[in-house]
């Protein structure tokens, strides 16, 4: 018989452990051949096993035939003899089978241990050191993401090995620690290169949904206070547009955005990456890479949307119209970076370190995020502690009702420490704020009260500081909610039924009408100070009537605005058309009172007066301005109506003593009709036909 082909050991002993198994489990011949045949199925060296049930004996023997009682007890006798044996051999080779199932295992494991050394060590061969495993350049996708299946796995492999007691650990623990130096350096590259650049100029990316936002946020119209106010100098002038006590907020959703901040793709990568390092015991050093990149990113974020590092020594020492820009950017940024950015921030930390205990996930957002929330709430800070003036007013309550709007974002995105901290600085900057809003309202207030210039607008025109502060007054109804909650105990003037609001604005109201009194007293002409009375008045209480300023002031205030005009109106009549009216009357005649006996003397005197009177009148009055249409003509009708009949009544009386007789034209130069055009022709500003006023009668 020839020799058998020899065996490799570690084929003998798989065969040997399988007839072990075999022959430990089978009940019977056919259960062992059963047994055989799956076995088979897995490895075809194993349908080899035999012999492991010999033939059974005869039922009758050669010495003879037995009775059916001997013959079963020969068969009884014969089972528990093999039954004996078979638990003999067991109780003997059993210390054998285990040793040999150790060793099995041993060499398992160490064939696994070599596989996974091999996959890790294939990645380091200083030739290759541009390659990655988790390559989104490589040219097939698909050989990428199996090879970072085959690294994971590898890796997964010597995270069981070097957890386990045996002689093979120290490999374990070597190669796992190459393959974590690795998945950092991937873990790094995978959060850089996955990253969605937010100012990317092409509007159909993805990448560009943080730009996009930026630009379409606030949903007032660019001429809106809450977009920019302009409360300052001219630029105050009418600037109000549309706005409201919502403050123009837009609605964010964190959860359309969170997406954006790194590639899906990348997310998952990442999540498997993170969850063998964890398992391996790097959590550590994984979140600090974490952190460190995240950071940078959130930083680059910020300055993307306008928002610098300053401190507050810079923020005071900055010209107004640099930092109302920088305001104005902080209050957009402020509800992106919380409700989009950091919103994200946190969703994505969560996604990433999905395995990681809550500690870990909660250490890692807060370290990436702290640097922002700190810059924002910095500025913020150096803003509420600045120098107040009257134009930062609006910035300011632009910043407090964003701060207010955001901060319950704040809390929901920390925990424990963090959160107490966070939540501390933002109500104390809210209260600083705070303080500054109603610090400015009254330096404001004082302002109104002491505004220092004296010169005489000419023609009595609407004052600068009138315009200026109702068009302030109106903006700060855009912000009538946060006032009243702000101003509230401030001050008890006024109705007790008034809001804080309506009682800060009759105040400044009452400062500027004040004022208002005490400019047109500048004018040395007694009918132009109420036609710069008139003037100022009428525009206030048009900006009132045509505001939310009236919701606040109420009817009864406006009716007695308008009262007071018409007192101006007969005031100004009386100011400048008393002396002119005086040379129509009958008084100082001469004679028995009648026409008939009026001196010629007398009369050509009169005429002479009345004429030099009113075309001192024209020439001075045509150049004054009276800006409202409706207000200017109903004025001249009081002119017209007071002079007019006065003059053609005394023309009628008197005209006969004069005509026929020597230059009777050079004392009646006009006609009714005549006065009545240059009537129409005052208040109109029109400074050429003033110095041209004298014009003669028409034959």
């Amino acid at each position: 018989m020839a020799a058998a082909t020899p065996r490799v050991d570690g084929q003998e002993k798989v065969i040997a452990a399988a007839q072990h198994i075999v022959k430990s489990l089978a009940t019977s011949k056919n259960a062992a051949e059963d047994m055989i045949r799956i076995l088979s199925g897995f490895d075809n060296r194993l349908s080899s096993i035999s012999d492991l049930f010999p033939p059974s004996s005869s039922s009758s023997s050669s010495n003879g035939a037995l009775g059916p009682s001997s013959s079963d007890a020969v068969v009884a006798e014969e089972d528990e003899e093999e039954e004996a044996s078979v638990e003999v051999e067991r109780d003997a080779h059993g210390d054998d089978d285990a040793d040999e199932e150790e060793e099995i295992a041993e060499e398992e494991h160490e064939a696994m241990l070599e596989q996974a050394e091999r996959v890790v060590l294939q990645w380091e061969d200083p030739s290759d050191s541009d390659y990655y495993v988790w390559d989104s350049s490589s040219s097939s996708s698909s050989s990428s993401a199996s090879a970072a299946a085959e690294y994971l796995s590898a890796v997964d492999a010597l995270i069981s090995l070097a957890s386990a007691p045996s002689p093979l650990r120290g490999r374990a623990e070597s190669a796992l620690q190459i393959a974590a130096t690795r998945l950092e350096d991937e873990f790094r590259r995978l959060l850089l290169r996955g990253a969605l650049p937010i100012a990317s100029s092409s509007s159909d990316e993805p990448a560009s949904s943080f730009r996009r936002l930026s630009l379409s946020h606030d949903d007032t119209p660019t001429s809106s206070p809450r977009s920019d106010p302009h409360p300052h100098g001219a630029n105050l002038e009418d600037s109000r547009g549309g706005g409201g006590g919502g403050g123009g907020r837009g609605s964010l959703s964190a959860d359309h955005f969170s997406s954006d901040l790194l590639r899906a793709d990348a997310v998952a990568d990442l999540a498997d990456i993170a969850g063998r390092m964890i398992r391996a015991g790097y959590g550590q050093e994984l979140s600090q890479i974490y952190v460190a990149i995240r950071r940078d990113a959130i930083a680059e974020t910020l300055a993307a949307l306008g928002v610098d590092k300053m401190s507050i020594e810079e923020v005071q020492r900055i010209e107004w119209g640099t930092l109302d820009a920088k305001m104005k950017k902080w209050i957009h940024a402020l509800k992106i970076a919380v409700r989009v950015l950091l919103s994200g921030e946190r969703q994505l930390c969560d996604q990433i370190f999905v395995s990681a205990s809550d500690e870990l996930k909660e250490d890692c957002f807060m370290e990436a995020a702290k640097g922002c929330v700190l810059q924002l709430l910095n500025f913020g800070d150096a803003i509420a502690i600045i120098p107040r003036s009257s134009e930062k007013l609006f910035r300011i309550l632009g910043m407090y009702e964003a701060l207010s709007d955001v901060a319950p974002d704040l809390d929901a995105l920390f925990s424990g420490d963090a959160r107490e901290f966070i939540s501390e600085e933002v109500q104390g900057i809210l209260a600083r704020l705070a303080d500054a809003v109603k610090g400015t309202i009254n330096e404001f207030g004082n302002a109104v009260q002491g505004e220092p210039s004296r010169k005489p607008l000419p023609g009595g025109e609407i004052h600068p500081a009138t315009r200026y502060v109702m068009n302030y007054m109106g903006l700060l109804v855009d912000y009538s909610n946060t006032l009243n909650l702000l101003l509230d105990g401030e001050s008890n003037d006024g109705d007790e039924n008034m809001t804080p609001l309506g009682r800060c604005v009759l105040s400044l109201m009452t400062y500027l009408e004040s004022n208002i009194e005490e400019k047109s007293k500048l004018y040395e002409d007694g009918g132009l100070q109420y036609i710069f009375l008139m003037n100022n008045k009428h525009y206030i209480v048009q900006k009132v009537k045509d505001s939310e300023l009236k919701m606040l002031l109420g009817d009864n205030w406006i009716r007695k605005r308008r009262g007071l005009i018409r007192q101006y109106a007969t005031s100004y009549l009386r100011a400048s058309w008393t002396k002119v009216l005086s040379y129509l009357k009958d008084e100082g005649m001469g004679g028995s009172g009648g026409s008939s006996g009026a001196s010629k003397t007398i009369l050509k005197e009169r005429f002479r007066n009345f004429n030099l009177a009113f075309e001192e009148i024209y020439r001075v009055q045509a150049g004054w301005k009276v800006l409202d249409p409706q207000l200017r003509e109903e004025l001249k009708i009081s002119v017209s109506e007071k002079v007019i009949p006065a003059y053609r009544s005394f023309v009628g009386r008197f005209r006969g003593h004069l005509e026929g007789g020597r230059h009777a034209a050079k004392y009646i130069k006009y006609t009714p009709e005549d006065l009545e055009n240059h009537v129409a022709e005052l208040f109109e500003g029109l400074q050429g036909l003033a110095n041209n006023p004298r014009r003669k009668l028409s034959s």
